[in-house]
Protein backbone atom coordinates (compact mmCIF):
# COMPACT_ATOMS: atom_id res chain seq x y z
CA UNK A 1 0.00 0.00 0.00
CA UNK A 2 1.30 3.45 -0.93
CA UNK A 3 1.44 5.98 1.89
CA UNK A 4 -0.10 9.43 1.62
CA UNK A 5 2.46 12.14 2.26
CA UNK A 6 1.86 15.83 3.02
CA UNK A 7 5.10 17.81 2.66
CA UNK A 8 5.23 21.27 4.23
CA UNK A 9 7.53 24.16 3.57
CA UNK A 10 8.71 25.71 6.85
CA UNK A 11 9.31 29.49 6.69
CA UNK A 12 6.06 31.20 5.74
CA UNK A 13 4.05 27.98 5.93
CA UNK A 14 4.59 26.43 9.37
CA UNK A 15 6.27 29.39 11.07
CA UNK A 16 6.48 33.15 10.56
CA UNK A 17 10.20 33.92 10.47
CA UNK A 18 10.23 36.92 8.15
CA UNK A 19 11.42 39.41 10.79
CA UNK A 20 14.33 37.15 11.76
CA UNK A 21 15.37 36.59 8.16
CA UNK A 22 15.33 40.30 7.38
CA UNK A 23 17.31 41.13 10.53
CA UNK A 24 19.98 38.52 9.79
CA UNK A 25 20.17 39.62 6.16
CA UNK A 26 20.57 43.26 7.19
CA UNK A 27 23.34 42.33 9.64
CA UNK A 28 25.30 40.20 7.19
CA UNK A 29 25.10 42.84 4.47
CA UNK A 30 26.35 45.44 6.96
CA UNK A 31 29.31 43.20 7.87
CA UNK A 32 30.13 42.98 4.17
CA UNK A 33 29.98 46.77 3.81
CA UNK A 34 26.79 46.74 1.76
CA UNK A 35 23.52 48.58 2.18
CA UNK A 36 20.69 46.52 3.63
CA UNK A 37 18.50 44.87 1.01
CA UNK A 38 14.96 46.07 0.62
CA UNK A 39 12.52 44.25 2.91
CA UNK A 40 10.27 43.39 -0.02
CA UNK A 41 13.25 41.90 -1.87
CA UNK A 42 14.13 39.76 1.15
CA UNK A 43 10.54 38.57 1.34
CA UNK A 44 10.82 37.42 -2.28
CA UNK A 45 13.82 35.14 -1.66
CA UNK A 46 12.53 33.26 1.39
CA UNK A 47 12.56 29.57 0.52
CA UNK A 48 15.65 29.59 -1.67
CA UNK A 49 18.92 28.13 -0.43
CA UNK A 50 21.27 30.84 0.81
CA UNK A 51 23.63 31.05 -2.19
CA UNK A 52 20.64 31.30 -4.53
CA UNK A 53 19.05 33.92 -2.28
CA UNK A 54 22.21 36.02 -2.36
CA UNK A 55 22.42 35.62 -6.12
CA UNK A 56 18.86 36.91 -6.45
CA UNK A 57 19.57 39.89 -4.18
CA UNK A 58 22.93 40.74 -5.81
CA UNK A 59 22.84 39.41 -9.38
CA UNK A 60 25.93 41.41 -10.40
CA UNK A 61 28.18 39.94 -7.68
CA UNK A 62 30.29 36.84 -8.29
CA UNK A 63 29.79 33.37 -6.82
CA UNK A 64 32.55 33.85 -4.26
CA UNK A 65 30.81 36.92 -2.85
CA UNK A 66 27.47 35.11 -2.79
CA UNK A 67 29.14 32.31 -0.82
CA UNK A 68 30.72 34.76 1.63
CA UNK A 69 27.38 36.48 2.21
CA UNK A 70 25.67 33.13 2.75
CA UNK A 71 28.25 32.20 5.39
CA UNK A 72 27.86 35.64 6.95
CA UNK A 73 24.11 35.18 7.13
CA UNK A 74 24.57 31.90 8.98
CA UNK A 75 26.87 33.57 11.51
CA UNK A 76 24.46 36.44 12.06
CA UNK A 77 21.45 34.18 12.46
CA UNK A 78 23.35 31.92 14.87
CA UNK A 79 24.39 34.95 16.91
CA UNK A 80 20.80 36.17 17.03
CA UNK A 81 19.67 32.75 18.24
CA UNK A 82 22.35 32.63 20.93
CA UNK A 83 21.25 36.06 22.14
CA UNK A 84 17.61 34.99 22.34
CA UNK A 85 16.55 37.29 19.51
CA UNK A 86 15.01 34.66 17.23
CA UNK A 87 11.24 34.28 17.27
CA UNK A 88 9.74 31.76 14.86
CA UNK A 89 6.09 31.62 15.86
CA UNK A 90 3.81 28.90 14.56
CA UNK A 91 0.95 30.18 12.49
CA UNK A 92 -2.42 29.87 14.18
CA UNK A 93 -4.04 26.51 13.51
CA UNK A 94 -0.91 24.61 12.41
CA UNK A 95 -0.84 22.13 15.30
CA UNK A 96 -4.53 21.34 14.88
CA UNK A 97 -3.99 20.86 11.15
CA UNK A 98 -1.14 18.41 11.73
CA UNK A 99 -3.34 16.54 14.25
CA UNK A 100 -6.13 16.24 11.69
CA UNK A 101 -3.85 15.11 8.87
CA UNK A 102 -2.28 12.41 11.03
CA UNK A 103 -5.70 11.28 12.21
CA UNK A 104 -6.71 10.97 8.55
CA UNK A 105 -3.73 8.70 7.88
CA UNK A 106 -1.29 11.15 6.35
CA UNK A 107 2.47 10.99 6.90
CA UNK A 108 4.10 14.39 7.37
CA UNK A 109 7.28 15.79 5.89
CA UNK A 110 9.16 19.06 5.50
CA UNK A 111 11.06 20.46 2.50
CA UNK A 112 12.79 23.73 3.33
CA UNK A 113 15.59 26.10 2.46
CA UNK A 114 16.65 25.99 6.11
CA UNK A 115 19.68 24.03 7.29
CA UNK A 116 19.34 20.73 9.13
CA UNK A 117 20.29 22.48 12.36
CA UNK A 118 17.90 25.38 11.86
CA UNK A 119 14.97 23.14 11.01
CA UNK A 120 15.58 20.83 13.96
CA UNK A 121 15.80 23.77 16.36
CA UNK A 122 12.52 25.32 15.27
CA UNK A 123 10.63 22.02 15.21
CA UNK A 124 11.99 20.97 18.60
CA UNK A 125 11.14 24.39 20.04
CA UNK A 126 7.51 23.81 19.12
CA UNK A 127 7.50 20.12 20.08
CA UNK A 128 6.96 18.99 16.50
CA UNK A 129 10.21 17.29 15.51
CA UNK A 130 9.04 13.71 16.03
CA UNK A 131 5.88 14.22 14.00
CA UNK A 132 7.65 14.42 10.65
CA UNK A 133 8.82 11.19 9.03
CA UNK A 134 11.03 12.91 6.47
CA UNK A 135 12.96 16.19 6.71
CA UNK A 136 14.64 17.64 3.63
CA UNK A 137 16.82 20.75 3.84
CA UNK A 138 19.21 22.91 1.83
CA UNK A 139 22.16 21.09 3.43
CA UNK A 140 21.57 18.02 1.27
CA UNK A 141 19.77 19.23 -1.84
CA UNK A 142 19.90 21.76 -4.67
CA UNK A 143 17.83 24.88 -4.09
CA UNK A 144 14.12 24.93 -4.78
CA UNK A 145 12.54 24.60 -7.31
CA UNK A 146 14.71 21.54 -8.04
CA UNK A 147 12.58 18.44 -7.26
CA UNK A 148 15.28 16.62 -5.25
CA UNK A 149 13.75 17.35 -1.83
CA UNK A 150 10.35 15.98 -2.78
CA UNK A 151 11.78 12.97 -4.57
CA UNK A 152 13.80 11.86 -1.54
CA UNK A 153 10.91 12.63 0.82
CA UNK A 154 8.66 10.31 -1.19
CA UNK A 155 11.29 7.57 -1.19
CA UNK A 156 11.77 7.82 2.58
CA UNK A 157 8.02 7.85 3.28
CA UNK A 158 7.01 5.11 0.84
CA UNK A 159 4.79 7.49 -1.12
CA UNK A 160 4.39 8.10 -4.83
CA UNK A 161 3.52 11.10 -6.98
CA UNK A 162 -0.20 10.47 -6.89
CA UNK A 163 -0.28 10.16 -3.10
CA UNK A 164 1.93 13.17 -2.30
CA UNK A 165 1.09 16.84 -1.93
CA UNK A 166 3.44 19.79 -1.46
CA UNK A 167 2.16 22.65 0.72
CA UNK A 168 3.96 25.99 0.58
CA UNK A 169 3.73 29.75 0.46
CA UNK A 170 6.09 30.64 -2.38
CA UNK A 171 6.28 30.17 -6.12
CA UNK A 172 9.43 28.08 -5.51
CA UNK A 173 7.34 25.52 -3.61
CA UNK A 174 4.76 25.38 -6.39
CA UNK A 175 7.38 25.00 -9.11
CA UNK A 176 9.24 22.35 -7.08
CA UNK A 177 5.99 20.38 -6.78
CA UNK A 178 5.41 20.54 -10.53
CA UNK A 179 9.01 19.55 -11.24
CA UNK A 180 8.49 16.51 -9.01
CA UNK A 181 5.12 15.68 -10.57
CA UNK A 182 3.11 16.05 -7.35
CA UNK A 183 0.10 18.17 -6.39
CA UNK A 184 0.76 21.71 -5.17
CA UNK A 185 -1.30 23.52 -2.53
CA UNK A 186 -0.42 27.15 -1.90
CA UNK A 187 -1.07 28.96 1.37
CA UNK A 188 -2.26 32.55 1.65
CA UNK A 189 -0.60 33.45 4.98
CA UNK A 190 3.02 33.38 3.79
CA UNK A 191 5.38 35.47 1.70
CA UNK A 192 4.08 35.28 -1.90
CA UNK A 193 0.64 36.45 -2.93
CA UNK A 194 -2.11 33.88 -3.67
CA UNK A 195 -2.52 35.19 -7.22
CA UNK A 196 1.16 34.49 -7.90
CA UNK A 197 0.87 30.96 -6.51
CA UNK A 198 -2.12 30.27 -8.74
CA UNK A 199 -0.33 31.78 -11.74
CA UNK A 200 2.61 29.43 -11.13
CA UNK A 201 0.22 26.48 -11.18
CA UNK A 202 -0.95 25.86 -7.63
CA UNK A 203 -3.93 23.51 -7.73
CA UNK A 204 -5.58 25.55 -4.98
CA UNK A 205 -4.63 28.10 -2.29
CA UNK A 206 -5.67 27.58 1.34
CA UNK A 207 -6.77 30.72 3.15
CA UNK A 208 -6.30 29.17 6.62
CA UNK A 209 -4.48 26.06 7.90
CA UNK A 210 -7.79 24.49 8.90
CA UNK A 211 -8.63 24.09 5.20
CA UNK A 212 -5.60 21.91 4.46
CA UNK A 213 -6.86 18.46 5.53
CA UNK A 214 -9.85 18.64 3.22
CA UNK A 215 -7.84 20.15 0.36
CA UNK A 216 -5.15 17.48 0.68
CA UNK A 217 -7.76 14.72 0.50
CA UNK A 218 -9.40 16.30 -2.53
CA UNK A 219 -6.12 16.74 -4.33
CA UNK A 220 -5.04 13.13 -3.88
CA UNK A 221 -8.45 11.46 -4.23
Amino acid sequence: MTNRLAIFDCDGTLVDSQANIHAAMTACFAEAGRAAPDRAAVRRIVGLSLPEAMRALLPDADDAHHHDLAEGYKRCFRRMREQGEVEEALYEGIVETLDRLEADGWLLGVATGKSDRGLRLVLEHHGLFQRFVTLQTADRHPSKPHPSMIELAMAEAGADRLSTVMIGDTSYDILMAHNAGVRAIGVAWGYHEPAELLAEGADVVALHPSELPLLCSRETA
